[in-house]
């Protein structure tokens, strides 16, 4: 079979690439790799030319193989695609133990460590110790019996992520809300009441169709004045994947979470961990449970008056006692009439392609780079575009594709991910290339896709995720780009650029009206602008909330406490108590759908969010000091922060930036919580 995965040398062949070819594609590389390592694990005497580019360059195979399947599993979702991830997921999740485990590879690193330790340059020196540390982290060290029992625990927990994520996505697929009478959705966009129309059609029905996405949940708690259809749509979305709600135990993850905390815990003891928060934090800039825990307490600490102070006047203004699923809607009202501007009369503002001509001038500005859109590039679907990105001398650098809309094959959310790491060894060179994924509404008809001010920010946010992938200057794959970078350090540069959409020098450069071309007026600038710190507190509170019960659900698992569900529940119910402000309904089933932490990269982690918009903050200061568009600024934030990858520790990294540690005062002057 000419399998198009296997074609290494261009872009992915993303029209060509189908379901079969991703077992037999995994297993060949698999294998090629497994008797290259042999080889390599012989060599009486190996060095880092000898063993350690081969190996780096064995990764980058494995990811350029392994990169579309898991793309399209997110992106394009189908029976057969989820069925070929499935079968080729165990395969990857054992040769990644093995690789991890193999104590004739750690050997032969710790040779060259010891051997030409003096000689490697600094980057070398980090592939090394990286790895090293990795070897341990993956049970190198166990005996036989342990390090089988770590093994069997790392298949089933990846097995556990992959089923959770397809729970969510199942759950959220088979919910519709079928409207009949136009009435109930008064105060919903016309955008937004054109594609519940146009749903309806295609699915059959009379009426409009709501589906339980992310941009129509958002709109629907934002905006529509039925309170039922508020709290039916809430219901849908909070207890996806639970044993209550519409799909009451249909895809319930509960059992799942009860299988992968007691796993997790397992993993970490095996190690010689106390705690599965505590292996997460040997690769992360907090160094202690107790650190992180704190850092979360006095963060708290600092919002929990003013939250309680902006919930009081939401209520206020509601003049009644809030349900859960009212408080975005009276959030977004009280915004409109104290700034008289809401997100949906901002859309017309900001349609898509205006949008990314100013992000795209914006990175000129700041790094001297172009982006250019190269038209026929293979893409999965007919709204996937791709761009390059050239350097001042018209040299490519990198390239990106864009996928912005929402579809019922496609997970929610926003991400960047890999899909080439770029590389610069002696066996090859290779740029960097990423993969942009949001779930903006599709346009209707020939109308361009209208964005609220929240949807750039979100798009800003993950085109900062994929500059920092992008721009690397790292030449070896395992610490280039976003790998080797500490996991609460990797939303330093995604938070970052967030900053840029409320500079009144860029939103000139992002907004024009779809139809006249008008500029965002002086007076509308002027109060989105003020919506910026508007209760700030309770936003700031509740990814508090998450963070925290993430936390303490990993440092302070006990296997002998009881059942992990009732365990979940009251950890979940006892940091709602010391932190939440806002109403929950007891119905709220959040924990079944917290992929991040069940299914992503953020358990023990999504403190991560909040301790990197931290160094986001402090690092953006320098830009206002300096001049939003200093290009001297933006080079040192270039050079030490998106180049560097995981080549630098992120405490370095950030000092050499900005000349001494964090501190948190820039975010609390920003949010206007230090107010």
């Amino acid at each position: 079979m000419n399998n198009p995965l296997l074609e290494l040398e261009s872009l992915p062949a993303f029209g060509r690439i189908e379901a079969r070819h991703a077992a037999p594609a995994l297993r060949q590389v698999l294998a090629e790799n497994r008797a290259r390592l042999a080889e390599l694990t012989a060599q009486a005497a190996p060095t880092f030319d000898s063993l350690v580019v081969p190996v780096e360059e064995l990764s980058y195979r494995l990811s350029r193989v392994w990169s579309p399947v898991g793309h399209l599993n997110a992106v394009a979702n189908s029976a057969e695609m989820r069925a070929a991830y499935n079968e080729c997921l165990p395969l990857l999740t054992e040769y990644t133990s093995e690789l991890g485990q193999n104590a004739a590879l750690q050997t032969a690193y710790l040779h060259v460590l010891q051997h030409e330790g003096d000689s490697l340059d600094p980057q070398q020196k980090k592939v090394l110790e990286n790895a090293l540390r990795d070897f341990r982290l993956a049970g190198v060290d166990l005996p036989a019996g342990r390090k089988q029992r770590f093994r069997e625990i790392m298949q089933r927990l990846a097995q556990l992520a992959t089923k959770f994520s397809e729970n969510v996505l199942d759950a959220a697929r088979a919910y519709t809300r079928i409207v009949t009478d136009e009435a109930e959705l008064a105060g919903l966009p016309a955008n937004a009441v054109d594609r519940a129309a146009a749903d309806a059609r295609e699915a059959g029905q009379s009426g409009w169709l709501l589906k339980l996405d992310q941009p129509t949940y958002m709109t629907v708690m934002t905006s529509a004045s039925s309170g039922r259809l508020r709290r039916d749509i809430y219901e849908a979305w909070v207890t996806r994947a639970s044993e209550v709600g519409p799909s009451a135990g249909q895809f319930d993850n509960n059992p799942l979470i009860a299988e992968i905390l007691p796993l997790r815990h397992e993993a970490a003891r095996l190690l010689g961990f106390e705690s599965f928060a505590d292996y997460a934090l040997a690769t992360r800039m907090a160094k202690s449970s107790r650190q992180v825990l704190e850092f979360l307490e006095d963060l708290a600490s600092r919002c929990r008056p003013a939250a309680i102070r902006e919930f009081a006047d939401l209520e206020s203004f509601a003049g009644r006692k809030l349900d859960a699923w009212d408080v975005a809607y009276y959030t977004e009202k009280l915004q409109e009439s104290r700034f008289r501007v809401s997100q949906e009369e901002l859309r017309p503002y900001f349609p898509l392609p205006k949008v990314l001509d100013g992000l795209f001038a914006l990175t000129q500005r700041l790094y001297g780079i172009r982006v250019r859109e190269r038209p026929g590039a293979a893409v999965w679907h007919p709204s996937v575009r791709y761009y390059d990105l050239l350097d001042a001398d018209g040299s490519p650098v990198a390239g990106f594709y864009l996928d912005p809309y929402s579809r019922n094959e496609k997970r929610s959310g926003a991400w960047m991910d890999e899909c080439v790491i770029g590389k610069s060894l002696p066996t090859g060179h290779a740029l960097p290339v990423a993969q942009l994924v949001c779930n903006f509404t599709a346009p209707v008809g020939a109308e361009p896709a209208l964005l609220t001010h929240d949807e750039v920010t979100t798009l800003f946010h993950e085109f900062g995720h994929g500059l920092h992938h992008m721009l690397t200057r790292v030449a070896y794959p395992s610490i280039a780009g976003i790998n080797g970078v500490s996991w609460d350090a990797v939303e330093l540069p995604s938070q970052f650029m967030e900053n840029f959409v409320w500079r009144t020098e860029v939103l000139p450069l992002i907004s024009a009206h779809v139809d006249s071309g008008a500029p965002l007026p002086p007076d509308v600038l002027g109060r989105l602008l003020g919506t910026r710190t508007f209760n700030a507190a309770l936003a700031t509170l509740r990814q508090i909330e998450l963070a925290t019960f993430d936390f303490e659900l990993h440092a302070e698992f006990d296997p002998v406490a009881g059942a992990a569900a009732a365990r979940v529940a009251q950890i979940l119910d006892g940091v709602r108590r010391r932190v939440a402000v806002a109403p929950t309904a007891p119905f709220n089933r959040m924990p079944a759908s917290f992929a991040h932490i069940f299914a992503g990269g953020y358990a023990a982690g999504y403190y991560s969010y909040k301790w990197a918009e931290v160094l986001a903050a402090d690092a953006f200061e320098a830009f206002e000091e300096a001049g939003v568009f200093d290009s001297a600024t933006a080079g040192r934030f270039r050079d030490s922060i998106l180049a560097r990858g995981g080549s630098l520790d992120a405490m370095d990294a950030f000092v050499m930036f900005r000349g001494r540690r964090p501190d948190v005062r820039p975010l609390l002057r920003q949010t206007g919580i230090a107010a």
